[in-house]
């Protein structure tokens, strides 16, 4: 199996995020080092694991559509 390691701005580009809510928001809340990310050679760049993100994309929608969204941006679980 081949893996896809994108840029910051790439992956922004195939999930239409700015590349700055990758950055700031999602990075290591939702987007995890080791699952997600990767730092080569243990450096400051960073470069997403696509085939991971696209897996954990999908099962996150299907755990949504269970949930009653409420106004603060949570869902209530049932």
């Amino acid at each position: 199996m081949s893996t896809t390691y994108l840029t910051t701005a790439e992956l922004a580009a195939r999930i239409k995020y700015n590349p700055r809510t990758i950055r700031e928001e999602l990075k290591d809340s939702v987007l995890l080092e080791g699952t997600h990310y990767v730092r080569p050679f243990g450096g400051r760049k960073i470069l997403f694991v696509w085939e991971s993100i696209e897996r954990d994309m999908r099962l996150a929608s299907a755990e949504d559509s269970i949930g009653l969204p409420m106004a603060n941006g949570t869902v209530l679980r049932g």
